[in-house]
Parts: C-alpha cells; structure tokens; sequence
C-alpha cells in the first residue's frame, strides 16, 4: 500500500495534498467556519434581540424562554436541513448542494435584521438552520472523499477546528459592538441588527465555491457504479434498511444527540450566565443601565472567546488522541470530560476571574464535535456518506431541539416560589448542571459503536 492511501504512514497529515487538494480543503472549511460565525452571533445576540423584539416590560425570565424557543426552532431547521441535503449531497452532488447551503444560511441570517417581532426572527432561524444543517455532513462527506487516505484524519479534524475560529470572530465582533455601544455609537437596539448583517458576509463564498471545485472522483464512480448495481445513492430506505448500515447510523446518532444536547442545550448557555452573573454585581454597585449592558455584552463576548479558544485546542486534541489510540478512547475521555467541566462551570462560575473555566468547557465539549467529523464518515460507504454523516449529526437535533425547552421548564420548576433575581439565576444553574448527566448517554453508544482507527473507508459497491 503507497503511503498516500495509507492513514498510519508518517510525516504530518498536509505533506500528501496537493494544491487542488488544499482548495477543497479550504473550501470546505470555510463554508464550516463561516457557518459556525453565523451560529456564534446568534448566541451572542438572541436575548438582546429578543428583547427588543417582545413587549416593553417583559419580564428577563420570560425572555429567556423565549430565547429558548427561538434556539430550539433554529435547531428543528439545522436538523431538517441536514437530512434533507445530506441525501442531496449524495444523489446530487456534494459542491452544488454545499454552495446552495452557504447561500441559504448566509441570506437569512442577514434577513434575522429586519425582525418586526419573535415569530417572524424565529422563521428565519428556521430557514438559517436548513443551510446550517445542510454545511457540516456535505463538507466533510467532500473532504473524506477528495483528499489521500493518509490526510483524512487530520484534515477533518483540522475542518472542524477551524470551526472555532469563526466563533471567535463572532466575539470579536461582539467585543467591538459592545465598545460602540459603551461609546454611545450605537444602541443596543441597533447593535444585534449589525451583527447580524455582518453575518451575511459569507454569501459571497458561493461565488468562490462554484468556479472550481469538482465532485470528488471517489463520488463519480459510486455514482455510476449505484446504478448500475442498482442501489440508491443517498437513499434513507439503503441507511435504514440494510442491517449493515443501520446499527452504526442509529448508535451514530445517539453519539451525536449526546453531545449536541450538552453544547446546544447547555453549553451555549454560558453566555447567559456570564451575562447574569456581571449585570448583577454590576446593578450592586449602582452602575447605569448602559454602562451595565455594555459591560455584560463585553464579558459575554469575551467568554465566547474563550471558550472557543478551548475548544479549537480541543478539537485538535482529539483529533491527535484518536490517532494515535483510536476513536473510541478519544470519545470515552471526551464525553467524562464534559461532564465534569460543564457541571463545574454552571455549579461554581463566580464573576470575570472564573472565566478560565469556560475555555476548560469549551476544550471537552468541542472536542465531541472534532470526533464527529473525524468518525463519522468512517461508518458509511461513498453513496451514502453524506446521508449517514448527516443522518448521525442532524436527525438527533430533533432532539436535540427540546433541550432548551426542557432546561426552560426544568428551571422553570426549580425557580418555582423564587422572586429576586438571584433565586431564579440559582435556578439556572441547577437545571444546567442537571441537564449535563447527558453526556453520559454519549458513553454508553460509545462501548456499542466500532473502532475504525487504521481501516480504510468502506465500501459496498
């Protein structure tokens, strides 16, 4: 076996691609990241958003169930979107549904601006979530099946790495957002409207996408070789129905649902905490109330930044650690490391000098996500790749979903008698580090799911 298609061959992951290789790669990456921009500002700016959005005079409490609401339906669209263009990935392509996806979630995001109440800012969610949905299965299913063998392990952990970077550059427009609003440039009002038109920007990448990139080889002779064997390409009833494929597509999704539920559930989340947290001690002092808001989204801002430099670490931790050990001792450490470091966050985050835990949150929950692209394609044949990827990664969103609505009724029932701020931020806490124990589902499909670390990709046709 040659040392490109070899995964185990030495030397680091980039020495075997070459320049078309890196386009793709790039590419790919930067639909994810921008994508992941797109997600970042809209956990930065829901509440903010909301609150301007809903009557004069509702209640903070009420506002963050409805800020639940509105991420619970944005997940329902990215768990949509991906079972939906994960198949069209496979029966169509996986470059034009990729640039039909950006676009998607780039104009609505940037339509979530022209807001007039929460149902209609919740539709766009909706409709971003399809794009997003559609992003990550099409992405990696394309950078699986276009780089050497040899590369694919790094590259997709370096793809979802790079995630992290467009959360950061969602901070760091939250940061300079927030000094416009302290300066008095701008109003909070305004400031989310921004945000979000900024996230429009990657709309443009379509144009870029189109020009060169190519189905991968890899997908053109499946694609000849499914009909003439007669197999769906990109086919639930093939996922579904063959036995073959079914096991690891349903453990495949409990891996998933699991650590989605602990980032989307309760991960983002932080934000609101470390929001809470300062514009308590900051109203103590008496401050004024948009010096208060300037603070909070300052500080909120920076957790984010954080967090997601702990989480690009992380991601390139696992990918490294399920190299060299294998994918299942990487997920096993992953999934007891989140749950640690997120109830620990939520049980004992105290003001600014705790915001180091975040990064610590940040490192294990992420790092899930960097086995997800890495493992993920190593359980489906070509011709149904991106569905199965997608199927793993999305279907469980539906699930997923209803976790912020059953954090919202849980602290909702925790709170229940409680009437100072600090009682129902109390509240909070608990239904979040309650809300954690679901990493441990992760665990469990993890002993069940097989080891693919050194197997070539499988194939059926």
């Amino acid at each position: 076996m040659s040392s490109s298609s070899n995964p185990l061959a030495s030397g680091p992951w980039w020495r075997s691609l070459n320049s078309y290789h890196w386009f793709v790669f790039s590419m790919a990456s930067l639909a994810w990241l921008f994508d992941c921009l797109d997600q970042q500002i809209f956990n930065l700016y829901r509440q903010t958003a909301l609150q301007h959005l809903m009557p004069e005079g509702t209640d903070p409490s009420v506002i963050k169930t409805y800020g639940g609401y509105a991420t619970s339906i944005f997940v329902a669209g990215w768990a949509t979107g991906g079972l939906i263009f994960g198949s069209l990935g496979d029966k169509f392509g996986r470059a034009k549904m990729l640039t039909l996806t950006v676009l998607l979630y780039s104009v609505f995001t940037g339509l979530s601006a022209l807001s007039r109440g929460w149902l209609d800012f919740a539709a766009y969610r909706f409709v971003t979530g399809l794009g997003v949905g559609g992003v990550f299965g099409l992405a990696v299913a394309l950078v699986a099946d276009s780089l050497p063998d040899r590369s694919r392990t790094g590259a997709l952990g370096m793809l979802q790495a790079l995630s992290a970077v467009g959360n950061i550059t969602a901070g760091l427009i939250g940061l300079g957002i927030s000094g416009m609003i302290s300066a008095e440039t701008i109003t909070p009002n305004t400031a989310w409207k921004l945000a979000f038109l900024l996230g429009a920007v990657p709309a443009f990448l379509c144009v870029f996408i189109q020009i060169r990139l190519r189905e991968p080889e890899k997908w053109v002779k499946a694609h000849a070789a499914s009909k003439a064997a007669g197999k769906g390409m990109g086919s639930y009833r093939s996922l579904l129905g063959e036995a073959q494929w079914r096991r690891p597509a349903l453990l495949g999704m409990l891996l998933c649902i699991s650590g989605v539920i602990g980032l989307w559930g309760i991960g983002f989340f932080s934000f609101e905490l470390v929001g809470d947290v300062i514009t308590l001690s900051l109203k103590e002092k008496g401050l004024p109330e948009a010096e208060i808001a300037g603070a909070a989204g300052k500080w909120k801002a920076i957790n984010g930044i954080i967090q997601n430099t702990g989480s690009f670490f992380g991601m390139i931790a696992f990918a490294w650690f399920a190299q060299r050990t294998g994918r299942k001792p990487a997920f096993a450490l992953s999934f007891i490391g989140a749950l640690v470091a997120t109830w620990g966050f939520f049980a004992l985050f105290g003001g600014v000098g705790d915001v180091w835990m975040s990064a610590v949150m940040g490192f294990f929950q992420l790092a899930l996500f960097g086995g997800f692209a890495i493992y993920l394609p190593e359980l489906f044949p070509t011709r149904l790749r991106s569905t199965g990827t997608s199927f793993c990664y999305n279907v469980g969103r539906f699930i997923a979903a209803s976790g912020p609505f059953t954090m919202g009724k849980l602290q909702a029932a925790l709170a229940a008698g409680a009437t100072t701020p600090e009682a129902k931020l109390a509240a909070f806490r608990e239904s979040c580090q309650w809300m954690s124990l679901v990493f441990l589902v992760g665990l469990v499909a993890v002993v069940f799911l097989p080891e693919t670390k050194g197997k070539p990709l499988p194939e059926d046709l």
